[in-house]
């Protein structure tokens, strides 16, 4: 969900009205695109706290905003957390579903999808014009199993999943919050690998990876002292990159400034059976 820190600004802005160079103002109140995904979709029917994310206010493309406005309706979703989401529903069939939290642009997402077919990807972000990229990507490309999520992961996974309902959760170069302060901030903490675990089921992959060395070791210290995940890596420690995670054009650019870049796969260990009672 923009909890990415390599999503650039999107370059064309958006059409203009005849003889002015400023698009046409918005009443009040008047949303952005009114088939397209909400400004803030969980409003204020949940508490406050302390977010992962900032959402980025950058320029939409005219075909990003023509992908929002026509494709919202279909492959798009609100995360109001009002509802708990019926995934064989959403996607027309009952194949295995991978959470992505954080996509930027979407090119990734979208080389990934193409790749493996008979995984639905469950693509969730906050910046809009990455939401219409992977919309336009999606359609230009025939990927009819991604479905791209607009809002707050947490309440996605807490309020809008059922109990083991996912096959796998990625989360790619999520906002480092390098300063101490920010630290509370970082998404890869022990509350939220509780969470997840409740929604992923036995033998589902967690994948992790960022350029930040110090969140990667924080990434390493708290799934390897999880409970419910084991590392995949035998002996423990970071993990290769995997073939199936595209190398983007910004992780390159990383990569040439000297960045080292740590995957970290770890698997949700089976369910705990409860004790007996009585």
């Amino acid at each position: 969900m923009s909890d990415t820190h390599h999503t650039p600004e999107a370059g064309a802005a958006p059409a203009t009205s005849a003889g002015s160079s400023q698009p046409p103002a918005r009443a009040k109140g008047e949303p952005r695109f009114p088939n397209g995904p909400k400004a803030d979709p969980a409003g204020s029917h949940f508490e406050r706290r302390i977010r992962s994310f900032q959402p980025r206010r950058s320029r939409v493309t005219t075909g990003q905003a023509d992908a929002l406005q026509r494709l919202w309706s279909r492959w798009g979703l609100d995360i109001d957390g009002q509802r708990v989401i019926d995934l064989p529903e959403l996607f027309g069939n009952a194949r295995p579903v991978v959470l992505e939290i954080g996509f930027g642009m979407g090119e990734a997402t979208a080389e990934m999808a193409a790749a493996d077919p008979e995984t639905n990807i469950l693509a969730v972000d906050v910046h809009t014009p990455g939401q219409g990229n992977l919309l336009a990507l999606a359609e230009r490309k025939d990927l009819s199993h991604i479905r791209v999520g607009n809002g707050d992961a947490i309440i996605l996974l807490r309020e809008m999943l059922a109990p083991g309902s996912l096959a796998g959760l990625r989360v790619y170069f999520p906002d480092p919050w390098p300063k101490k302060r920010h630290h509370k901030r970082r998404l890869i903490q022990p509350e939220f690998l509780t969470l997840a675990a409740t929604r992923l089921a036995p033998g589902a992959v967690v994948h992790c990876a960022t350029d930040w060395e110090p969140y990667a070791e924080q990434m390493l210290d708290v799934l390897t002292a999880h409970p419910d995940f084991e590392n995949t890596v035998p002996g423990g420690g970071f993990a290769p990159r995997p073939g199936h995670r595209p190398l983007t054009r910004f992780e390159g650019q990383g990569l040439d400034k000297g960045h080292v870049v740590n995957d970290l796969l770890f698997r949700r260990v089976p369910h705990k059976e409860l004790p007996p009672t009585g």
